[in-house]
């Protein structure tokens, strides 16, 4: 069990997928758009920078590099991916959403 908040705990549940309040985490990341994620990764410290095309790359503190597809809805892989390499996670995440 990890602790994310004094009052709210993160668990494993029995398919291996992390849950909050009976909730599993992933499915609150569906649905988030590019220019969104973008929002949230320049609000962890984040530093926007071009890229080609329609995608934006992020320099982040920790020296990581995340490109980001601006116009459209992320796959949840793509989106977790860029959390994990940030530095975040998934509840860090929504929290700066």
């Amino acid at each position: 069990m990890a602790l994310i908040d004094s009052k709210e705990i993160a668990y494993t549940n029995y398919r291996g997928n992390l849950e909050q309040r009976g909730r599993p985490i992933g499915r609150e990341l569906r649905g988030i758009r590019g220019e969104e994620a973008i929002r949230v990764f320049v609000r962890a410290g984040g530093i926007r920078r071009g890229g080609k095309g329609d995608h934006v790359n992020i320099k982040m503190p920790n020296g990581r590099i995340l490109t980001i597809p601006g116009n459209r809805e992320l796959k949840i892989g793509l989106l977790k991916d860029a959390i994990k390499k940030a530095g975040l996670t998934d509840e860090r995440f929504m929290e700066l959403v």
